[in-house]
């Protein structure tokens, strides 16, 4: 049983090893300003996180196999000292390598959360809800209106609760389902939940952020790749979760102009 249950364990390794160096399941290519960093880290935690799987499953199979029970009646060999010198070098290994990735991440998380987005930076308020978004730029006026939750009506399409006949700066406002964006802009996300729990996952952008309901969360990012992409909610929100996308478009910005009248010509 132990010669076997050592080929089944270096087995098992080198097929999982196999998947990740070909790559089978891997991220689409990027297509946002902070992609190449995030990538970066990505693979260099994929590098050590493999590297010490395969160390430590490989020495797991040559342990079994050379220290089996061969039925000779020999007694078992003890670790020299117990368990507790290995343990400890393992804590001590395994803590270094997460604070070094810590490090290293920490700058692409800043540059995402903590960093204040460019002052030219496109701004659009994302609504999420079951199971859908909505997207609102500035009308002509480049003045977004107040949000008033208690005028939220999906019936009549008020998806953000804004008051056109009271509040002058919301009458211009442009809602749709489909975000559309420049290509090497920047752009803020203010995103918000009429309910439960979403989130906005574009995996070629490199952004994943969940929205909480009660509160307007921000993020940025700059496109670099003109095409259409998905946003998809990652958050199971209810039995309608796996339809819950919209379509995202980065465009030029002459697009992305003409989307503008267009679009304002349309409300």
């Amino acid at each position: 049983m132990g010669r076997a249950f050592a080929v089944v364990v270096t087995v098992i390794t080198l097929v999982s090893a196999y998947f990740f160096a070909a790559h089978t399941w891997w991220p689409p290519t990027g297509a946002s300003a902070h992609a190449p960093a995030l990538d970066e880290q990505f693979n260099s935690t994929f590098l050590e996180a493999g590297l010490a799987f395969i160390l430590s499953q490989l020495m797991l199979a040559a342990f079994v196999w050379k220290y089996r029970d061969k039925r000779d009646g020999a007694k078992p060999k003890l670790f020299p000292g117990g368990a507790k010198g290995p343990v400890l070098t393992a804590f001590v290994l395994v803590g270094l390598e997460l604070l070094g990735l810590e490090l290293m991440g920490s700058r692409v998380w800043a540059k995402l959360y903590y960093e204040q987005p460019p002052a030219d930076a496109i701004k659009v308020y994302v609504s999420a809800e079951q199971f859908a978004y909505y997207f609102r730029y500035p009308g002509p006026d480049g003045k977004f209106g107040a949000i008033h939750p208690d005028k939220i009506d999906t019936s009549t399409g008020n998806f953000f609760g804004l008051d056109k006949e009271n509040d002058v700066d919301a009458r211009d406002d442009i809602v749709v389902g489909t975000l559309e964006i420049p290509v090497n802009r920047p752009v803020e996300l203010i995103l918000h939940a009429k309910d439960v729990n979403h989130s906005f996952y574009v995996p070629e952008m490199r952004i994943q952020q969940d929205f909480v309901p009660g509160i307007e969360i921000p993020i940025h990012f700059t496109p670099t790749k003109i095409g259409d992409y998905m946003v998809v909610c990652t958050q199971l929100c209810g039995l309608g979760h796996y339809s819950m996308k919209a379509p995202m478009k980065v465009v030029s910005q002459e697009e992305y102009e003409k989307f503008l009248v267009d679009q304002a010509a349309n409300q």
